[in-house]
């Protein structure tokens, strides 16, 4: 089973293979997703781990994603811009998501969808795009970019605007997710 590292590296380049640092250097959203993963891997009071999380800190800064490192992912993230990309460290994604620049992943505090939002696999998340509240994005799904979400997205849907319109479509990201683990 390749590791979460691998996936991530897959998405991006299409091959899977033992990730070294060199192999991302070049490239900044790989660069950080490097520096997450291996801050996710070790406890923050393990000596390696302070440096990796060192590290993460100082890549999140450089290339503006505040993804914490106890934000829970699945594999093969793939961030294709880098730039303004927020994730609240409660909030849990699938496999295979895509986030573009300027989107914001975080809580409601108070009404019916307070909570941290679920998304689940195979989910592109299109630029400028805010997702809030105690809600379930399901498989299967394109976020248009400029989209406000506050409600559940059942599978199989396009989401698009402000207010929201949900639109039933089974091919919702064929084409938009590229080398899915």
């Amino acid at each position: 089973m390749p590791t979460l590292i691998q996936q991530d590296y897959y998405r991006k380049k299409g091959k899977f293979r033992k990730v070294f640092y060199w192999d991302v250097c070049f490239d900044p959203g790989l660069k950080f997703l490097y520096w997450f993963r291996k801050a996710q891997m070790t406890s923050a009071g393990n000596p390696l781990g302070l440096f990796y999380r060192l590290m993460l800190r100082r890549f999140q800064i450089r290339y503006g994603y505040q993804i914490s490192a106890k934000t829970q992912i699945d594999g093969g993230l793939y961030l294709g811009h880098w730039g303004a990309v927020v994730v609240n460290p409660k909030v849990i994604i699938g496999k295979n998501c895509n986030l573009a620049h300027g989107v914001t992943i975080g809580q409601t505090n108070r009404g019916v969808k307070a909570g941290f939002p679920q998304i689940g696999d195979d989910v592109w998340i299109g630029t400028n795009a805010v997702i809030v509240g105690g809600i379930k994005i399901g498989n299967n799904v394109l976020i248009a970019p400029n989209t406000f979400v506050n409600q559940d997205v059942q599978d199989n849907s396009v989401v698009s605007g402000n207010p929201m319109t949900i639109v039933n479509n089974e091919k919702a990201t064929e084409g938009y997710l590229n080398n899915k683990v």
